[in-house]
């Protein structure tokens, strides 16, 4: 598993879908000063990314979830991958909406799902996991059993492990920060000095004192 976390880095490094910049961070919404910024979609416009990540996908429910009877994506990010997954293993899939429509039916998920079916959600990015746990519990409540999740990428952020532990959400994520920061450091993308500052950053977000390694 270490050396698919270890590809699945490098197809992100690579096509910029996750870009380190600890000498010009980013700033998120939240205010905090980040030298990683994730935009998985930039996978679907790289078709050899695309190939490996939906492909590792698959694998990952196979292998992790061999019960599962629907793929579930959480809106919007997981929607394509989990349809690209679903299609390569011949599965349905279906999404969750972050709320309920305001019309037609009113619905939050789309898709058919009925009572009891087993359900793996596709997720694109897991950091402090709230919006990852709301969609399970949006499936729990219409009577699904979650198995679990697969994620394309992790921060493993220590809030967001305890999050998903406390809600018992299991998931398994294709690459994580730290690996990503060692492929990152071998490829040449950040000096091996950098390494340190990224991860006394995901150590706590909100102390910038990073910024001044």
């Amino acid at each position: 598993m270490e050396d698919t976390a270890k590809k699945i880095a490098g197809e992100l490094l690579g096509i910029k879908a996750v870009f380190l910049s600890p000498e010009n961070p980013f700033t998120w919404a939240s205010g905090i000063k980040s030298p990683i910024y994730c935009d998985n979609r930039l996978i679907l416009t790289s078709p050899k990314a695309r190939d490996v990540v939906e492909n590792t996908i698959a694998e990952s429910v196979k292998k992790y979830y061999p019960e599962a009877e629907v793929l579930m994506g959480t809106s919007t990010a997981g929607i394509a991958h989990a349809a690209i997954a679903a299609h390569i293993l011949g599965m349905p899939m279906g999404y969750v909406r972050g709320s309920a429509k305001d019309h037609g039916r009113g619905n939050r998920i789309e898709g058919r799902l009925e009572k009891g079916q087993k359900v793996v959600v596709i997720e694109d990015l897991i950091s402090t996991g709230g919006s990852c746990i709301d969609v399970v519990e949006a499936l729990r409540e219409a009577g699904a059993e979650v198995l679990g999740v697969v994620s394309i990428f992790t921060y493993g952020m220590k809030k967001g492990l305890e999050r998903l532990a406390a809600a018992n959400v299991e998931n398994h994520s294709l690459s994580n920060f730290d690996t990503l920061v060692e492929v990152a450091a071998q490829e040449g993308y950040i000096k091996s000095a950098d390494q340190v500052k990224l991860k006394k950053f995901m150590e706590n977000p909100s102390d910038e004192s990073w910024m001044s390694l």
